[in-house]
């Protein structure tokens, strides 16, 4: 069959390309502007695609014929289906720009079909945005013009472009009305940050400040008919394909949709952040009344209003209806027409993971710093345990800042995955998979990055161990010091000792050693991971005078309890207020950038004094913290977990404490 397609380089369009490819003798026109070249060119690449069956056809749909007339005397005869699929998706567009692009853009688009000839069939992409903005209730699929407000230019020319297919072509047509499209549900591939994603920010700051264990109060709110692009895509285009269903119309959606409330749960659940204790439904006014505050709602002061609260949340204006939508929608049609195939659509509850993952680690990129540009621009910087938490975060943001990044941890495949959003970032990065327990790897890595790069300016230590256990809880377990001091202390031994001759010889170098809050309060429970911690503390504090002639820097990092993967099996820190993997980041890219010495917490500063001073008050002090907070059951022996959830008086302790580790 052959296609020809509008829009194949947007978000939908991409994955309905993909699809019409992998389809027996197939072959895809796609209408793409002179301008757009190069995404026409990233599309065929990054989909492998065969020049013969993915073609380009210069034009604009905002053009009367679209293309040529050449091309259109090519193509004549010759199309088995135009996918409609470009458009304006934008909540904040004017009534000039929707206009021309979706109203005058289909007009142009079934004008064009009509003249094809053959036994050519229209499949247009609308949306469930023609249900108008204060719908209530369902909107079924085999609704189309109900007197609905559709006063907003998004929504207006949702409605009218679906209608100039109805009214205006001449072939068999089907439209297709999808939801709110998120991203892919397997890999979460998105392209912007629309809909739900307004939210996640907001989620961010809650997660990264609000402790897990307190939980929240909710609203309820509208229902939000969420979809991923990957099922919007297959139930396209096998819907297309099917005999019998021309002028319907099929909406992609869940069924049934989830509320605010309960998105606003699973995000969270997601992000690892607080639960919610209760969600409260808002209450629902009478329509007179609702239609009064939409006219109030025209006037200066709440139209100011409602931008504060817009940039207080992160939510465009425009989009703020969504979370008190009152309108819920039918998918009988769609769900009649894929029955015999294996395509349904998947519940958010199983793919916000997905989601979630893939905005943090893709579209929430470090922003620069004009200092940290200053700084760090041009400089190398190896980052060890670089594949998540602090190191990857830090090594992030030295990428934003302009030094070249050189990612070392064990698992390469995260790593290079790493460098490649940093290089669509505009960022410079390199991925070295190494153990860091073995000596003769850590040589092997010494040598291939100087023989690779020619240097490095700036060696990050961050990879390390962590272990919670007592002493007497650890006597026949000796084998936990030996690990944790081969990697905390041994490894960024032998690592600094492989990269040191370089910095002397260039007379220009830093070494940040990440080490632990636990080092200067003392902390229980923490014998064998302190103990290593301490001893590469002494050995930068010697090493320091040693090279200061040398135009070499040591510093050390006292970081406090961060929020990590490293810290996740110990289920009481659920309990225990944390830093954020950002915040604790920001320490170490300011270390470099300020060629601190010493970089402390307030908390930490204060409890070194402390204990200067008064050693035995501070030992009282963490003897009764010692008492208050449990060891873990696997660390008790014990053969099921126990309730390791502090006492009232141990999270007081901790509150004063935040980010020690106890």
């Amino acid at each position: 069959m052959n296609y020809f397609v509008t829009g194949a380089t947007g978000f939908i369009g991409r994955h309905i390309v993909e699809r019409l490819l992998k389809r027996r003798g197939a072959t895809v026109y796609v209408l793409i502007r002179k301008e757009s070249k190069e995404k026409f060119e990233n599309l065929r690449d990054s989909l492998k695609a065969d020049p013969e069956k993915l073609v380009p056809i210069w034009g604009d749909i905002t053009q009367p014929g679209l293309t040529s007339p050449a091309n259109r005397r090519k193509l004549k005869g010759n199309i088995d289906h135009v996918y409609h699929l470009a458009a304006v998706y934008d909540m904040n567009m004017d009534d000039a720009t929707g206009d021309q692009v979706n109203n005058e853009g289909t007009r142009n688009v079934v004008d064009f079909t009509n003249k094809l000839g053959g036994k050519v069939s229209l499949q247009h992409m609308s949306s469930i945005a023609v249900a108008g903005g204060e719908w209530r209730g369902v909107f079924r699929e085999t609704m189309f013009d109900e007197g609905q407000d559709t006063s907003h230019p998004y929504f207006r020319t949702k409605f009218q472009s679906e209608q100039i297919v109805r009214e205006e072509s001449e072939v068999p047509w089907r439209v297709y009305r999808p939801g709110v499209v998120v991203g892919h549900s397997v890999t979460g591939e998105m392209d912007k940050i629309d809909g739900p994603y307004y939210l996640f920010p907001a989620i961010k700051t809650i997660r990264d400040n609000v402790p897990k264990w307190l939980p929240l109060l909710g609203v309820e709110g509208g229902k939000i008919p969420i979809v991923p692009v990957d099922y919007v895509a297959d139930a396209t285009v096998a819907i297309a394909h099917k005999k019998g269903l021309d002028g319907k119309a099929f909406q992609l959606v869940q069924s049934p949709q989830d509320s605010t409330g309960r998105i606003m749960e699973l995000l969270f659940d997601a992000a690892h952040g607080p639960g919610f204790a209760k969600q409260f439904e808002l209450p629902r006014l009478p329509r007179l009344v609702s239609a009064g505050l939409r006219e109030t709602s025209k006037t200066m002061p709440v139209k100011i209003a409602m931008r504060q609260m817009s940039r207080a949340l992160g939510i465009p204006v425009s989009a703020m209806g969504y979370l008190t939508s009152q309108a819920t929608f039918d998918d009988r049609q769609t769900r009649a027409a894929l029955k015999g195939t294996d395509i349904q659509c998947p519940k958010l509850k199983d793919y916000a993971p997905t989601l979630w993952s893939y905005w943090e680690s893709h579209m929430d990129f470090p922003k620069s710093s004009r200092r940290g540009k200053q700084r760090l621009a041009g400089k190398i910087v190896m980052v060890t345990g670089a594949s998540s938490g602090i190191g990857l975060e830090s090594a992030r943001k030295f990428a934003a800042n302009d030094a070249t990044v050189v990612l070392v941890a064990r698992s390469l495949d995260k790593l290079e995955e790493q460098v490649e959003i940093i290089r669509k970032h505009g960022g410079d990065a390199h991925a070295y998979s190494c153990d860091l327990n073995d000596m003769e790897a850590i040589d092997a890595l010494g040598k291939k990055v100087l023989g690779d790069l020619g240097q490095v300016d700036i060696l990050v230590n961050n990879a390390g161990r962590s272990i919670r256990r007592a002493v007497m809880e650890s006597l026949d377990r000796f084998h936990d010091y030996e690990r944790t001091m081969q990697l905390n202390y041994f490894g960024c031994v032998r690592l600094i000792n492989g990269l040191l001759p370089s910095m002397v010889e260039n007379k220009a170098g830093q070494i940040i050693n990440i080490s632990s809050i636990g080092v200067l309060v003392n902390g229980p429970r923490f014998a064998a991971y302190l103990a290593s911690k301490s001893a590469l503390d002494a050995f930068s504090r010697s090493l320091a005078s040693e090279v200061k002639e040398d135009k070499v820097e040591v510093t050390t990092v006292y970081m406090p309890l961060v929020r990590t993967p490293m810290i996740a099996p110990t289920k009481i820190y659920n309990y225990a207020p944390t830093w954020s993997v950002d915040d604790a980041s920001d320490l170490v890219v300011n270390a470099a950038i300020d060629k601190s010495k010493r970089v402390k917490t307030l908390l930490g500063q204060t409890m070194e004094m402390s204990y200067a001073v008064w050693p035995r008050v501070n030992d009282t002090v963490w003897s009764k913290a010692f008492q208050m907070f449990p060891s873990s059951a696997a660390a008790r022996g014990a053969s099921k977990k126990g309730d390791e959830k502090p006492s009232r008086e141990g999270m007081a302790l901790a509150y004063m404490l935040r980010g020690a580790h106890m």
